[in-house]
């Protein structure tokens, strides 16, 4: 779930990708001198406004590139994709070099912030030189090309057969077949291997155009946008890692002794207590929900997977659209079969995306633009090769807003468009602001919004719109509800932290090209007590299989998110007048915690996020306690599961100090 719109992550979903085979695009051209020079006697308040009008005027440019390169990838649209990528990279260039004429200067505190962020735009520094700038916008194209047209196919007789990373993701998410989980979960980690030889180079490249804006390396550029210190974002990070690890740790225990009851102890766990990285439902062990047909903690009590009915309503409008097109007699019937089941495809996922439309609209939030229903992309396109990673978009701060999903009746894709919706929402609340102040507070709250919307989606709230029979009422029923978000939630902090740890040391250079794959190993098992069954040498690049890695994407901003999203929840309940468990809340309706979440989106990042987030829930911290407290019944009922099993794990010969 990828927001790629912001000004501050606009270069980090760079180019959508090409098909499997292509020829090589001619190189385009040296990009002209991209400003007119700085005026003489230019203050910094006229430089600042001036950077903000000719990013208005060159922003939705650099996004209807990125969108075609999205949702139609082919070597045009790559080539014209990079070809605004490198003139924008060219702008930024500029701006970054006049901007070095008011260091020093005294100035208003918001010319000061606003000169601040102008260097953190981009979580891909270009270099100045030329030749080296195309080069990078070369090989982030090629290695997001790579990844968007990921296929692994086998021969069978004069039969070929592929699967795209959706097919071989539901095979880690629907059958238990110890085998065919490891052949879909090894064959998707084949498609990164190109990757590395470009990845080692981009890093050299990022890393020059980080240490001419000023930085170590490009890590501490990222640890840089966060209003303290660079060093201090790994404190902090880690300071939440260990409130919320214990948690961690007994839904990892839990999950162990259920694998180990399906496949057997030789099987469902590895050496030292980890877990076997093909078992866990998810390419990328990021997620555990699709294990709840073996970790549902009372199968027999209310049934609160959603996917069924999301179905119904799909075959509903179907039916529908048969009645509709009965007396259509153009075409063949299979052609006009066809056609009758797109149509009711896309007013299935158009009638999700209303859903939760309808919750933002509850708060007294706007409803979403018209253009948005004719612009987005709802369901995979037939004709050509997409994007299907979901993303939201504002194209030009003025409007157009649009997201990007392959949307199917399911549970996750439900909840993924409620998240990206959350994105649209902050981007319509700040688009009066400066376009150097169109962010997040920081880039954890920009996904933290919609998640808290999430949250709020309750059992009762899901029964009160039809989408389960009845509300859970009894004690195992709200703890089944606990862990159907613990799998969501808990599973993925480990992971939203290691990606980073890894990148961050690639980027000093503490992890060298040679040692990638088993760093990025050692860590999974650090911080998720996972690994692999089969051995991972140096002659795989796993890290690239993860879409945010070829897209250079910075990670710990979903790792945040998911702390400041519990803390959001709870000022938010506060503020619609709620009494009881904080995990059966919801605000659903509230015009007052509408209000106040809307009076904290609109102000965008005009001033740092601690002020933003004292003045939400009355801390200027981030704090993992409304995590913790969400969860309490679910941590004292995995400890009675739990009670005489050994937990933790082990790590090389390096035992976790927690194991007990």
């Amino acid at each position: 779930m990828l927001r790629p719109a912001l000004l501050a992550v606009a270069m980090l979903t760079v180019l959508g990708g090409l098909a499997a085979c292509q020829r090589k695009a001619p190189t385009p051209a040296p990009a002209p001198p991209p400003t007119p020079a700085a005026s003489t006697g230019e203050t910094a308040d006229q430089f600042i406004a001036r950077v903000n009008q000719e990013v208005r005027q060159h922003y939705p440019e650099l996004n209807s590139a990125q969108w075609l390169s999205n949702t139609d990838i082919n070597s045009d649209s790559e080539l014209i994709a990079a070809k605004a990528n490198e003139r924008w990279l060219a702008h930024l260039a500029v701006w970054l070099a006049e901007a070095k004429r008011f260091e020093g200067q005294p100035m208003a505190p918001q010319t000061a912030r606003a000169l601040k962020l102008l260097t953190l735009w981009t979580a891909m520094p270009a270099p100045q030189d030329p030749k080296q700038r195309e080069e990078l916008t070369q090989i982030a194209s090629r290695m997001e090309g790579m990844y968007g047209a990921g296929r692994v196919c086998n021969s069978e007789g004069r039969h070929k057969t592929c699967r795209d990373i959706g097919q071989l993701g539901d095979v880690l998410a629907k059958n238990r077949d110890y085998d065919a989980q490891l052949q879909a979960w090894t064959g998707w980690h084949s498609i990164s291997i190109p990757m590395r030889k470009d990845y080692t180079r981009f890093v050299t490249l990022v890393n020059i155009g980080a240490r001419q804006l000023g930085y170590a390396d490009t890590g501490e550029l990222w640890r840089a946008g966060y209003d303290m210190p660079p060093p201090e974002l790994a404190k902090q990070s880690d300071r939440l890692w260990n409130q919320v690890k214990p948690l961690y740790e007994q839904l990892h225990c839990y999950a162990r002794g259920k694998l180990d009851a399906q496949y057997g102890k030789d099987k469902g766990e590895l050496p030292g207590g980890l877990l076997p990285a093909h078992l866990l439902g998810n390419l990328w062990q990021q997620d555990w929900s699709n294990l709840w047909d073996l970790l549902a903690p009372y199968p027999a009590a209310v049934n609160l997977d959603i996917s069924g009915t999301l179905q119904q309503r799909a075959q509903a409008e179907l039916l529908y659209a048969q009645v509709r097109k009965q007396d259509d007699t153009i075409g063949t019937a299979a052609a006009r079969a066809f056609n009758i089941e797109r149509a009711a495809q896309l007013a299935s996922a158009k009638l999700m995306t209303r859903d939760a439309e309808s919750f933002y609209v509850s708060l007294g939030f706007p409803k979403l633009p018209g253009s948005y229903w004719q612009k987005s992309q709802f369901i995979r396109p037939l004709d050509r090769d997409v994007m299907c990673h979901a993303s939201a978009w504002d194209m030009n701060m003025q409007g157009d807003l649009r997201t990007k999903m392959c949307i199917t009746p399911s549970e996750e894709d439900y909840t993924t468009i409620y998240h990206e919706l959350g994105h649209l929402y902050y981007d319509m609340a700040y688009n009066p602001l400066p376009p150097l102040f169109q962010n997040g507070a920081q880039d954890g709250f920009h996904e933290a919004i919609g998640d808290t919307i999430v949250l709020a989606m309750t059992p009762h709230y899901l029964a009160s719109v039809g989408l389960l029979q009845e509300a859970p009422q009894n004690s195992q029923s709200q703890i089944n509800a606990q862990m159907r978000m613990a799998l969501s939630k808990v599973a993925f902090l480990p992971f939203g932290l290691m990606i980073d740890r890894w990148r961050w040391g690639v980027f000093d250079g503490s992890i060298k090209p040679a040692d990638y794959n088993k760093a990025w190993w050692a860590l999974k098992a650090q911080y998720q007590g996972v690994a692999p069954v089969t051995a991972r040498g140096e002659d795989y690049f796993d890290a690239g299989a993860k879409y945010h890695v070829p897209a250079n994407t910075p990670y710990t901003r979903y790792f945040l998110a998911n702390i400041l999203q519990f803390q959001f929840y709870k000022a938010l309940c506060d503020a619609s007048g709620y009494k009881g468990r904080l995990s059966e809340c919801s605000f659903y309706g509230s015009k007052a915690a509408g209000d106040k979440y809307w009076a904290m989106l609109r102000k965008g990042n005009s001033q740092p996020w601690q002020q933003t987030l004292q003045e939400l829930t009355g801390s200027d911290h981030m704090d993992a306690a409304p995590l913790l407290e969400y969860f309490a019944p679910l941590h004292t009922w995995l400890k009675q599961q739990n009670a005489g099993l050994q937990c933790g794990w082990i790590t090389g010969s390096t035992p976790n100090p927690d194991r007990n």
